[in-house]
């Protein structure tokens, strides 16, 4: 299993940046992220930024990685997961069409 992590990219050398999560700093690798830029976030895989998102994401990431963590020593997740708790589950929209349309296996 891989863990996305989200880190905001502090500087920018070519397809390599110096990236931090608050308290650490790493060297990521911006291959698949070309236009990624100092002071976005995006979100790693691997040494490798996959995603640039939004501030708002990476917090909820954060958020989330920090309650399994928890769960993990025993503890609770607290409200690591707020943002799911009143959010119906979602298909991706390929599938959503899919479905719409009545393009269904049974």
């Amino acid at each position: 299993m891989c863990v996305g992590l989200p880190l905001r990219i502090t500087a920018v050398d070519g397809i390599a940046a110096r990236a931090t999560d608050g308290t650490t700093e790493t060297v990521i690798d911006l291959s698949l992220t070309p236009d990624a830029q100092a002071g976005d976030w995006v979100l790693t895989f691997l040494g490798a930024a996959r995603e640039v998102i939004d501030a708002d994401e990476a917090e909820k990431i954060t958020a989330a990685l920090a309650g399994l963590r928890a769960v993990m020593a025993g503890g609770s997740a607290g409200d690591a997961f707020a943002d799911l708790d009143a959010r119906e589950p979602r298909l991706p929209p390929h599938l959503q069409t899919a479905l719409d349309a009545g393009q269904t296996q049974g």
